[in-house]
């Protein structure tokens, strides 16, 4: 079996950011990943995504890709429940929402992560781009939201 291609994808309208928040679903940041660049009205987060298009394969190992999720015409950027203080801490990303403003195409990007932390963005429009990089890694764990009992 070939490697699967690396995705690159780009967001403009909320359909296209349900397909996104679908791949980035549990993937792992740390905080100094985080990074808002006002000047350039762009977000960035430095991504280890979980590569859920690959499904399950029988005998063939689960991946890991590092990637680059970034977001540009940005005008604010506010977090809560995260903190940037420990460069190591490690985030969980949960999921990608959008809600436009009237009139469109502005709105506000959020972020969710485990934990009940996020981030909300304010955009002029909506532009979102995932690309993935070639560094990719197997993994023996699939990430798992049951509850777990004490």
């Amino acid at each position: 079996m070939t490697d699967p291609a690396p995705l690159r994808l780009l967001a403009e309208d909320g359909d296209d950011l349900r397909i996104i928040a679908s791949a980035i679903q549990d993937s792992v940041t740390k905080a100094a990943n985080l990074k808002y660049h006002a000047k350039a009205r762009r977000f960035t987060l430095e991504l280890n995504r979980f590569r859920w298009e690959l499904g399950e394969q029988r005998g063939q190992p689960k991946q890991r890709v590092r990637a680059i999720l970034a977001i540009n015409e940005v005008l604010s950027a506010k977090t809560r429940g995260l903190s940037k203080a420990d460069p190591e801490m490690v985030f969980s990303l949960l999921d990608a929402t959008f809600k436009s403003h009237e009139p469109p195409p502005g709105g506000t990007l959020t972020l969710a992560f485990a934990g009940d932390g996020d981030i909300r963005l304010e955009v002029d429009a909506l532009d979102v781009t995932l690309l993935d990089s070639d560094y990719v890694w197997p993994t023996r764990k699939t990430p798992d939201h049951k509850r777990r009992g004490r």
